[in-house]
């Protein structure tokens, strides 16, 4: 019994052993299998956050990926100028733009009794000065900054402040075409008796009082803007949401009587519906102001406070870049990726024979100090093939969704083309339509 006992005590004993042996192998293939994977993730982590230097210099790297068959069904939605492609660069930021609102804060509808706009945040108007003075796009001394829920409104509380009050007909509103689609819309949307639409500003002729909308750089072409009409009793509202560095060079501060900004085209935070005006006149602000206190008794307090601090991040990033916490400024990362994204249309473009693009002469940027072209967040493409009269219609038969150029007060022989969606969409859209170059070569 006791030999029986010992026996059976070592076949344990090496049971446990191997058991111990194989267990310690196992852990350290784990050990050394989780390295690997962090390396290769780190890899990739400082591949995403240097994007716009190593990808831009070598050319087989900006090449579109391979279409999956996944993809070749995929219908490519570039009729919105959704900015998602910014989150290339906000993603590797990581708590740089968090901020943490307490349950008892922004209770109270006022944030500034003082101030003429008093439901303006303190911080959002002090970093809205410091932007324009790092990139030199707007003069903000003796200006009156009014905040509202996107340039939109601020568009609407614009006309509202500048109709006659005491007229009995409605000022006319103009824009030359190519105008911003929404404007038609946004003028005559609630038939308020103060305004309406009257269509290209080339053509307005009439002899009566007139608010001009100035679109620079514009919506839908990029070109750099200014007022056409010239007349006795005009008022110009400049609306400026592309005055930044990635899309135009920055040649002069803007100094207008008033002027839109929007953070949707400045950072990519279109979702926070936040934008502000620089108005001179100070009646002009009050009636503004008095506008938005009726359409929504303010503006929202948790989206200023957080684009106040996007705003800082990205003024930040400009004056430390090269430093530990920011490798390249926000607007240097912005322009090298619409460098990329217009240089991989054009490329397609000018192979296709069917299409075609405006051309932009180079200026000189106050912001990069260098001599740059025009990239705007848009692409203004025209169908050249006589048999084609609709591009918006023949682009979605290639399941490539765009917006007319008849929404825009010109033919249909042109489409707009957001260039602000994310990498993948992007780079399908390029690879899609390179195919429809090839399909139509030969035709």
């Amino acid at each position: 019994m006791g030999v029986v006992s010992l026996r059976n005590f070592f076949v344990l004993s090496l049971a446990l052993n191997v058991s111990l042996i194989l267990r310690a192998v196992n852990q350290n293939e784990k050990l050394h299998y989780g390295a690997s994977m962090a390396v290769e993730k780190g890899a990739k982590v400082a591949k995403m956050t240097f994007l716009s230097l190593p990808s831009l210099s070598c050319p087989s790297a900006a090449a579109p990926e391979t279409q999956t068959p996944l993809a070749t069904d995929r219908v490519i939605n570039l009729d919105h100028g959704d900015p998602t492609m910014y989150e290339q660069y906000w993603k590797p930021m990581g708590d740089k733009t968090t901020i943490v609102i307490p349950g008892w804060q922004s209770m109270s509808y006022f944030s500034d009794v003082t101030n003429l706009c008093w439901f303006m945040e303190p911080e959002f108007a002090k970093q809205i000065v410091r932007i324009h003075k790092v990139v030199g796009n707007a003069v903000t001394e003796g200006r009156h900054i009014v905040v509202g829920t996107g340039s939109s409104q601020l568009l609407l509380a614009a006309l509202y402040a500048l109709s006659p009050l005491d007229s009995s007909n409605p000022i006319s509103v103009v824009s030359a075409a190519p105008y911003y689609s929404s404007y038609p819309l946004m003028t005559d949307c609630v038939k308020s008796g103060l305004h309406k639409w009257s269509g290209d500003a080339k053509v307005f002729d009439k002899d009566e009082p007139y608010i001009e909308l100035v679109t620079s750089p514009n919506n839908p072409d990029g070109f750099v803007r200014h007022g056409v009409v010239n007349r006795t009793g005009g008022i110009l509202v400049h609306d400026l949401a592309y005055y930044w560095p990635q899309y135009t060079p920055i040649s002069t501060p803007a100094d207008n009587d008033l002027s839109l900004f929007t953070v949707s085209k400045c950072t990519g935070h279109a979702g926070l519906r936040i934008g502000w005006a620089l108005v001179k006149d100070v009646e002009v602000a009050k009636r503004m102001i008095k506008f938005i206190e009726l359409n929504t008794i303010g503006v929202s307090k948790d989206s200023q406070l957080r684009a106040a601090k996007v705003l800082e991040v990205v003024s930040n990033s400009c004056e430390q870049a090269g430093g530990l916490e920011y490798a390249e400024s926000f607007f240097h990362f912005s322009h090298a990726l619409m460098t990329k994204r217009w240089r991989l249309l054009r490329e397609a473009v000018k192979r296709s024979g069917i299409f075609s693009l405006p051309n932009f002469s180079p200026a000189h940027c106050n912001f990069f100090d260098n001599y740059l072209g025009t990239q705007p967040a848009f692409a203004w493409l025209k169908c050249d093939r006589n048999d084609v009269d609709d591009c918006e219609n023949f682009l979605r038969r290639h399941k490539i969704l765009t917006r007319s150029g008849k929404h825009f007060g010109v033919g249909s022989k042109y489409v707009r083309i957001s260039m602000l969606d994310r990498e993948e969409t992007y780079n399908l859209f390029i690879e899609r339509l390179s195919e429809i170059i090839s399909s139509y070569s030969y035709i």
